[in-house]
């Protein structure tokens, strides 16, 4: 590293070990209610700019839905922008793209949400089209007939073309053999052909009720202004008795899984799963935050032991990562992946050998305190960056609420990783890195004909 390199390290590593009150700061204004009909109102202030970002969550993806059904969340999404009581098929776009907002949805395996980024003042015109397709959705047949090509052929692109997705799909089915998370949340193929746009109806009057949705606002605002105007367009609407829906929990310990996959890519790679709990399901929240320092001690840019030891030490791998989402409805997976150096001759077995050495290490020798400390602030610095923006900050409050978490968990969280101890890493790694909590997948290229 060369001395400008160890300048900047060293201010990074100044500002990230700053006490934890300084990159706290104090939390902003962060306000909570619930209307009659049971929609629940969080509305942070953030008065940088003269804008806001509106978020609705509803509690419903695709760990809600059964098999021969997959899809429906996803589709439904779709079908939002289709036209609703008041408002036409795309009219509420060009409503908003006249105003010069942003909009988009998203769906996955614990929520779908629906937001709108805007000028402070046109907030009313977000939460007037919000409330009017929550409570007035058409559905018309003709668009649905028409959408449901649109959304087999993102399909196609996203995961049945595109080999490394089609690949993680494959694993994901295996690795949760229990919870609905095995479940892709665009859906398989075969249930969207014969999807019809009355499973779809079914679908939007079962979980599309105020009394199962979050609305998020942050930004330029009063918490007053907003609630008088969610009482106005969204206080009307009834609330309705939505189905149970139960956590998606795992098999503890579903014993070692393996599959071989052969896809259209030129290098052999290597998928591990270990089936973990979330900080939802953890009967000892240490141990979810042990399993996100893990991760970045393992994979934490270009000082963590993947690259230091596997990528650059041992040459064993071209590439690898690991991961950890510890914000789901449901049991989690801690994953790692990588690509054996083909040029060193290395195999998917030199690899895995490779893997377990490191997780190995991490139940024999706790990590130094000068290691997990560094580990430690480039997670929590990385938090604070992020949530400089009113979008990640308002994505985080709906996340954590609508997965059956707090949104003071974000105000929160920095303390409880401080917390984490060596013993506590040695501890999950101990707990969590046996065999029979694993899944592995061998991502091979396909085999020609003469072969």
């Amino acid at each position: 590293m060369n001395a400008l390199a160890r300048r900047a390290a060293g201010l990074l590593l100044s500002t990230v070990c700053l006490p934890l009150s300084a990159l706290a700061a104090d939390p902003q204004p962060t306000h909570e209610f619930t209307l009659d009909n049971g929609l629940k109102i969080i509305v942070r202030e953030d008065h940088r700019a003269p804008v806001v970002v509106s978020q609705v969550w509803y509690k419903v993806g695709s760990s809600y839905e059964t098999p021969g059904q997959t899809g429906l969340s996803h589709a439904l999404e779709h079908m939002m922008f289709k036209g609703s009581k008041n408002v036409g098929p795309g009219q509420a776009s060009l409503i908003l793209r006249d105003l010069g907002a942003e909009e988009n949805a998203f769906t996955s395996d614990d929520y779908t949400a629906y937001y709108q980024v805007l000028a402070r003042d046109r907030l009313g015109v977000a939460f007037e089209l919000e409330a009017d397709r929550m409570a007035s959705l058409l559905l018309p047949p003709e668009e649905f007939s028409r959408e449901i090509e649109v959304i087999k052929e993102e399909r196609r692109l996203r995961t049945d073309d595109k080999p490394s997705a089609k690949a993680y799909e494959r694993f994901q089915a295996m690795a949760y053999p229990a919870s609905g998370y095995h479940t892709p949340t665009i859906g398989w193929m075969a249930d969207l052909d014969r999807m019809k746009v009355e499973e779809l109806r079914h679908w939007y009057e079962a979980w599309y009720v105020p009394n199962n949705a979050t609305l998020v606002v942050v930004g330029d605002v009063q918490p007053d202004d907003v609630k008088a105007l969610a009482q106005r367009y969204f206080g009307p609407i009834p609330r309705r008795d939505v189905p149970p829906s139960k956590a998606p929990l795992e098999l503890a310990e579903p014993g070692e899984r393996k599959i071989t996959l052969h896809v259209q890519t030129q290098l052999p790679s290597l998928m591990y799963g270990f089936n973990v709990p979330s900080l939802s399901t953890a009967a000892d929240p240490r141990s979810v935050n042990a399993l996100r320092l893990i991760s970045a001690l393992l994979d934490g840019g270009y000082s963590a032991r993947i690259p230091t030891r596997l990528e650059r030490g041992e040459e064993l791998v071209s590439g690898a990562s690991s991961s950890y989402d510890a914000y789901s409805r449901g049991d989690s997976l801690f994953m790692l992946s990588a690509t054996p150096n083909t040029q060193k001759k290395k195999t998917l077995a030199d690899v895995e050998a490779g893997i377990w050495r490191l997780l190995n290490e991490l139940k024999t020798k706790p990590p130094s305190n000068e290691e997990l400390e560094r580990v430690r602030a480039q997670v929590i610095a990385g938090l604070v960056y992020q949530r400089d923006s009113i979008t990640s900050q308002a994505s985080t409050i709906g996340e954590l609420e609508t997965v059956g978490l707090s949104w003071k968990l974000m105000d929160e969280e920095l303390e409880a990783l401080k917390s984490v101890t060596p013993a506590d890493i040695q501890k999950a790694a101990r707990t969590y890195f046996i065999r029979e909590r694993l899944s592995v997948a061998h991502v091979l290229p396909e085999e020609t004909a003469h072969e």
